[in-house]
């Protein structure tokens, strides 16, 4: 396994790609508990891209303390119908001046509410990323973290004014493109010559 991001922008490139994910939810309410799988794509996005500005200056903030961003979209698993921007997100990262291993994250719109948002993020020293939301009526805060390069795990709670609402746990698993699987056999293949 290589080195684990300390970074959000080192997080974001590790992170690029597409992952399957399974994940299970817990709900403590009356809702029952649920499960399901889904593709989560993402893109890396440099700091001058228009959508990291365009954020940016929606949120009041000055492009320039960005050091880029990141696109993620969601599908359920197979689904290939176009989601129009509805299953999508754009992060952009304000990294705190003294120090990278934390900052801001500035988003188009949150996971638990479809407004835009900003979270506080910071890297522990083994790698695990913590980001903590606050929305108009609940608090989320994300835990992830890579098991390998091709391999992460995610959880995440939410929180109501009257205590945890639900948690979730996803594990994540890159998929291969026709290029790395192209690359994949070749290599297998010259081995065995």
């Amino acid at each position: 396994m290589s080195d684990f991001p300390l970074t959000m922008m080192e997080f974001f490139r590790k992170s690029e790609g597409t992952w399957f994910t399974q994940r299970s939810v817990h709900h403590f309410d009356t809702t029952a508990d649920e499960s399901g799988e889904s593709n989560l794509t993402i893109e890396v996005l440099s700091k001058d891209d228009p959508r990291v500005i365009e954020i940016c200056h929606s949120q009041g903030i000055d492009p320039s303390t960005a050091t880029g961003g990141a696109s993620f979209a969601w599908q359920v698993n197979l689904d290939t119908r176009d989601m129009g921007g509805r299953n999508a997100a754009i992060l952009v990262d304000i990294p705190d001046t003294d120090n990278p291993r934390q900052g801001k994250l500035i988003r188009n719109q949150g996971y638990v509410e479809s407004i835009p948002v900003v979270s506080r993020y910071s890297f522990a020293e083994d790698g695990v990323l913590t980001i903590d939301t606050d929305y108009e009526n609940n608090q989320g805060q994300e835990r992830c973290w890579f098991i390998s390069d091709d391999f992460r795990v995610r959880v995440s709670s939410v929180r109501m004014m009257n205590g945890v609402n639900l948690m979730t746990y996803c594990s994540e698993r890159r998929c291969v493109s026709e290029e790395m699987l192209a690359a994949m056999i070749s290599h297998n293949q010259n081995r065995l010559n």
